[in-house]
C-alpha cells in the first residue's frame, strides 16, 4: 500500500491566462482565421494546462475538460443528440455544427429560416456558467458522433501524460435537458438511458483500449432533490457502466452541495472512487467519512474551486486527519471542490493588485499547489514552511482593518421592514406612471447595452494605458451616446437607453466605484462560449462614496424628449457575479450593496430620471440547490432588491431584468420584488417561460424578449409578431412590453439595427 494520498483535479480553466481561446474563437467566427488555426490554439492551451498540472504534482490530471463552448454541448455532440432542425446528415459533428447549435446561424445575415434557431441556454446549477440545454424527444436515437474525448486523451499521451478523461454523467445529462414533442408532458426522459448507455459503454471501452486507467463521470445532481425514479436511474446506470469495463476505474463526482438523503445510493455505486464537495458540503463531511465503504477511494474536494481566497490549511487538515484515521491514506484523494473552470487561471500576472490583498488570494494554478501541499501534509511529508506561510496569510486577512467599516455596519443594522416598501400599491403607481410617461400600447425598449465596438474597446484600452486623457475619453463616450440616442429615436423606440458605452462590464463597472471591492487584471472566467467575465472581488464592507451613473444618465436624458432609463445592476447579481468574502453571511454583504444602490436610485430620481432599471439576472441562479433551503435565501434576496428600489416616489417606474432562468419555481418571489416592469428571456423557449406568469396571474407588467440576442441571426417581423401574439395568451395585452431577450453589448450594429427595426414594426402592427 502507498503511504501517499493521491492528488486529483476535476477540471482546469480552458480559456488561457490572457483569454487566448476567446480571441481565437471570435477570430474564427469573423473569418479572420480558419479552423486549423483555431484548433492549433486550442491544442496549445490544452498542452500548457496538462503540463502545468503535472509540474505542480497533480497525479490525476483531467482531459476532455476543455471546451469551445460548454461541456454539456460537447456531450450532446458526442452522443449524436443533434436536434433534427439542424438537418444533420453526417455521421460526425464538427465545429460549425456545434457553434450553430449554440448560436443559431453561424454567419451574419437576414435569413428567415427558422429551422436553425439556437438551442436554449441556461445556468449550470447555481453558477454563472451557462450550458446549451439538451433537447430530448421520445423517439430520439444516440450514436457515437465525436472523437473529441479520444483525440484529447491521445494528445495528452503524446505529451507523456496519461490523463483522466471527464464525461458529463448520463443521468445528469438527461435531468439537465428539456423534453420536446407532443408527448412531452407524459414522457419519462430516463427511458432514454437504454439507448444512451451503449454509447457510454462504447466510450469507456475505447478509452480502456487506449490505456486509460481512470475516467471521471460527473453527476452533480446528487446535490439536488431527487425522486425515487431518479435514484433508481443512477443505480441502474452505474451497475451497467461498471460491468462494461475490466481494469478501467470509474470515479463518480458530485459537487456544488450536500448529498443528504441521496448519500446511501451515492455510496453504494459500484465504482472505484467517489468525489464529494467538502466546501459546500462541510456540514456532512464527517458523516460521509464515517459511512464510506471500505472498497472505494474517497476524493475529498477540500480546496474551493469557486472562490479565490487561500485555503485555510489548519481547517482543511482537521477534516483530512479524520478521513486519514478512519479510512487510511490509501483510500484518499485530495481535490478541489469542483472543476476549476469557475476560477481564474493564475495570480502570477496580477502585478497591479497590492501585496496585502494578493497574499490572501489563490487562483486555479495556485490551488494546484494547495492540493499538493495538503496531500503531502496528510501523507506525513514536511511542509511546515508552507503551513506557516498559509497561517500568516489567513491571520493577516482576519485581522486587517481594511475589511470592516463601522458606519456601514451601523446603517445596515437599522434597516426596518418599512424601508423595503414603495409608498403605494402597483395599480395606483401604474396609473400615475401611465399619466406621467404617456407611452403607447406595447411600448418598446431595449435591455440596456448597445454594441461595444472595437473602437470603444480601443479607446478604453488607450485610457487604461494613459495614452489619452479622461477628458478625451469622456468626449468620445458622449459622441457614442449621442449617436445611439439618435439611432433609437430614428427607430421610434419608446423608452431609450444610453448604451452603457462607459461600462466594461455590468458588475465590474459598479464594483470599481464602490468601497470594499478590488479588481484583478486577468481574473477572467468563462460564462458561455466566448463570453468571459472578470468578477469583482468583495473583500470588505461595501459603501458608495459618490454617485456612479447619474452624470451619464442625466446627459443622455438631455438629448431627447423621450424617457431614458437609468441602468443599474441589482444587489443579488452584483453578489452572485463577484468573488465574495467568506467571513460573513452573503445576505449581509448583499444588504450593504443594496444600500449603496438605494442611494444611487434616489439620486437618479432627483436628477429627473423617470424610469430606472435594476437588473437581477442572477436572482434565480442564487437559489440554493435544495428546496428546503430556498425560503431563507428568497426572503433576503427579495428584501434586498426592494431595499435598493423602494426609496423613490410613485411616479418613478422601476424595471428589472432576468435572463435564461426557469421562473416557475420562484414566481411568487419574483412578484414580491414589486418591480413595475420585468423583462425576461423568452424567445429561445418560444414564450413557454410565460407559463409560470399566467398560472400565477402575475400582476405587474412584463417584457417577454422577442428575439435571441446571443445569436447573430436577424429575426423577421412576422416571427416576432407571432411571439407577441402568443404572449397575449399568457399576459393581458395592456401589460406587455416589447424588447430583446437581453443586452446588445456583444452584437454588431449591422445585426442590431435591422433586428430592432423589425421589433418596433412588430409592436406597431399589434397596436393596429
Amino acid at each position: 500500500m502507498s503511504n501517499s494520498v493521491l492528488t486529483n483535479n476535476l477540471g482546469f480553466p480552458r480559456i488561457g491566462a490572457k483569454r487566448e481561446l476567446k480571441k481565437a474563437t471570435e477570430a474564427y467566427w469573423s473569418n479572420k482565421i480558419d479552423s486549423n488555426e483555431l484548433l492549433e490554439t486550442a491544442s496549445a492551451l490544452r498542452k500548457l494546462n496538462w503540463n502545468t498540472q503535472k509540474k505542480a504534482g497533480i497525479e490525476l490530471i483531467p482531459s476532455n475538460d476543455f471546451s469551445f463552448y460548454d461541456q454539456v454541448l460537447d456531450m450532446t455532440c458526442t452522443l449524436g443528440a443533434i436536434p433534427s432542425r439542424f438537418n444533420r446528415n453526417q455521421n460526425t459533428t464538427d465545429l460549425d455544427l456545434m457553434f450553430t447549435i449554440a448560436r443559431g446561424l453561424s454567419k451574419i445575415g437576414t435569413s428567415n429560416d427558422k429551422a436553425t434557431y439556437a438551442s436554449e441556454m441556461t445556468k449550470w446549477f447555481d453558477t454563472n456558467y451557462h450550458y446549451i440545454v439538451p433537447e430530448l424527444t421520445s423517439n430520439m436515437d444516440f450514436k457515437l458522433a465525436s472523437t473529441k474525448i479520444f483525440d484529447e486523451f491521445q494528445e495528452a499521451l503524446s505529451e507523456g501524460i496519461k490523463t483522466k478523461p471527464v464525461l458529463v454523467g448520463p443521468v445528469t445529462y438527461l435531468k439537465m435537458g428539456k423534453v420536446f414533442g407532443d408527448d412531452a408532458s407524459s414522457f419519462d426522459r430516463y427511458t432514454l438511458l437504454d439507448k444512451m448507455l451503449p454509447v457510454y459503454i462504447q466510450i469507456l471501452q475505447k478509452l480502456e483500449e487506449m490505456g486509460a486507467e481512470w475516467v471521471q463521470i460527473d453527476e452533480p445532481i446528487f446535490s439536488l432533490d431527487l425522486t425515487k425514479e431518479e435514484l433508481e436511474a443512477l443505480t441502474k446506470t452505474y451497475k451497467v457502466l461498471a460491468g462494461s469495463v475490466n481494469k478501467l476505474k470509474l470515479m463518480v463526482a458530485n459537487y456544488f452541495g450536500e448529498i443528504r438523503e441521496n448519500l446511501a445510493v451515492f455510496l453504494s455505486l459500484p465504482v472505484s472512487a467517489l468525489h464529494v464537495d467538502s466546501v459546500r458540503g462541510r456540514k456532512e463531511i464527517d458523516t460521509v467519512i464515517e459511512s464510506f465503504p471500505e472498497n472505494k477511494i474517497l476524493s475529498i474536494g477540500i480546496v474551493n474551486g469557486r472562490n479565490i481566497w487561500k485555503n485555510n490549511y489548519n481547517d482543511s487538515l482537521s477534516v483530512l486527519e479524520k478521513a486519514k484515521s478512519t479510512l487510511g491514506v490509501e483510500s484518499l484523494m485530495i481535490a478541489p471542490s469542483c472543476s476549476m473552470i469557475h476560477s481564474p487561471v493564475t495570480i502570477a500576472n496580477e502585478s497591479k493588485l497590492d501585496a496585502e490583498l494578493l497574499n490572501w488570494m489563490s487562483f486555479a494554478t495556485e490551488k494546484l499547489d494547495e492540493i499538493v501541499t495538503l496531500a503531502k501534509a496528510i501523507s506525513g511529508e514536511n511542509v511546515q514552511e508552507k503551513l506557516d506561510s498559509n497561517k500568516a496569510a489567513n491571520d493577516s486577512r482576519n485581522s486587517s482593518t481594511r475589511i470592516h467599516n463601522k458606519a456601514v455596519k451601523e446603517r445596515s443594522a437599522k434597516i426596518s421592514k418599512e424601508d423595503l416598501e414603495r409608498s403605494s400599491e402597483f395599480e395606483k403607481r401604474r396609473q400615475i406612471q401611465q399619466s406621467s410617461l404617456n407611452l403607447p400600447a406595447f411600448p418598446t425598449t431595449t435591455i440596456g447595452s448597445f454594441p461595444q465596438t472595437p473602437e470603444i474597446r480601443k479607446m478604453r484600452a488607450l485610457l487604461r494605458k494613459n495614452e489619452i486623457t479622461q477628458k478625451e475619453y469622456d468626449e468620445f463616450i458622449k459622441t457614442q451616446i449621442q449617436d445611439t440616442i439618435k439611432k433609437q429615436e430614428d427607430l421610434d423606440i419608446d423608452v431609450l437607453v444610453h448604451g452603457e458605452f462607459e461600462r466594461n462590464d455590468m458588475v465590474e463597472y459598479f464594483g470599481e466605484q464602490l468601497d470594499g471591492f478590488v479588481f484583478s487584471r486577468f481574473g477572467w472566467v468563462q460564462s458561455f462560449g466566448s463570453r468571459y467575465v472578470k468578477p469583482p472581488i468583495i473583500f470588505g464592507d461595501v459603501s458608495r462614496p459618490a454617485p456612479m451613473t447619474v452624470e451619464w444618465t442625466q446627459y443622455s436624458q438631455s438629448l431627447t424628449d423621450k424617457p431614458v432609463k437609468g441602468m443599474l445592476t441589482g444587489p443579488v447579481t452584483i453578489l452572485q457575479w463577484s468573488f465574495v468574502r467568506d467571513d460573513q453571511p452573503r445576505s449581509e454583504t448583499t444588504k450593504q450593496i443594496a444600500l449603496a444602490l438605494r442611494d444611487e436610485v434616489v439620486d437618479l430620481e432627483k436628477a429627473g430620471i423617470k424610469v430606472i432599471q435594476i437588473d437581477e439576472p442572477a436572482i434565480r441562479e442564487g437559489l440554493p440547490l435544495r428546496q428546503s433551503d430556498w425560503p431563507e435565501y428568497l426572503e433576503w434576496a427579495v428584501d434586498n432588491f426592494k431595499l435598493s428600489a423602494s426609496g423613490v416616489q410613485d411616479e418613478t417606474q422601476i424595471h428589472t431584468h432576468m435572463c435564461y432562468s426557469e421562473f416557475n419555481d420562484m414566481i411568487e418571489s419574483i412578484a414580491a420584488l414589486d418591480a413595475d416592469v420585468i423583462s425576461i428571456e423568452s424567445s429561445r423557449s418560444k414564450m413557454d417561460l410565460l407559463d409560470a406568469f399566467v398560472d400565477f396571474k402575475y400582476p405587474n407588467e412584463i417584457g417577454p424578449g422577442v428575439y435571441d440576442i446571443h445569436s447573430p441571426r436577424i429575426p423577421n417581423i412576422d416571427e416576432m409578431e407571432e411571439l407577441l401574439v402568443k404572449a397575449q395568451n399568457y399576459i393581458p395585452k395592456e401589460h406587455i412590453w416589447v424588447n430583446p431577450d437581453c443586452g446588445l453589448k456583444t452584437r454588431r450594429w449591422e445585426e442590431v439595427m435591422p433586428a430592432l427595426a423589425n421589433m418596433v414594426e412588430a409592436a406597431k402592427r399589434l397596436r393596429k
